[in-house]
């Protein structure tokens, strides 16, 4: 009798389990492959005036890279997600260095994704912040049409 009921137990433990794995990798698909514009970084509204072109970023999932446009150069990097913990880390970033005619939120923008560690998201705005301090930035994100 105990066999049979422990037998009958584990589709159910095994639902349960597939459940939870599920659910993370859905988590994961609400941070990656998304367009996430920046819309306020230090406290700060970022407007049309703040940028020559859209800042933005991608983190793309197959290989763990972001890509972006700070304001006025374009940039790439690595990025390690942790969707359990909220924890997120940006390293070997490179961007490109043109001349910017006015000033942008670039350098901000830039050095917000170094001290990063971790995000959080709620419906379509991710922040990304460090500790347990104010968000560093706030993004929203894009869908093409």
């Amino acid at each position: 009798m105990k066999k049979i009921i422990l037998f009958s137990l584990a589709p159910f433990l095994f639902a349960c389990n597939t459940a939870k794995i599920n659910n993370q990798n859905n988590q994961n698909l609400t941070v990656t492959e998304k367009y996430w514009k920046l819309i306020e970084i230090n406290g700060e509204k970022v407007t049309a005036g703040n940028f020559v072109k859209e800042p933005h970023f991608i983190l793309k999932s197959n290989d763990n890279r972001i890509i972006g446009n700070s304001s006025c150069n374009s940039f790439s990097g690595t990025y390690v997600l942790d969707t359990i913990t909220n924890r997120i880390s940006f390293s070997q970033m490179i961007a490109t260095e043109m001349a910017c005619i006015k000033p942008t939120v670039e350098e901000a923008f830039l050095n917000i994704l170094k001290m990063t560690d971790n995000y959080s998201v709620k419906n379509d705005t991710l922040q990304l912040n460090i500790a347990r301090m104010a968000p560093l930035a706030k993004f929203v994100a894009v869908y093409l049409k």
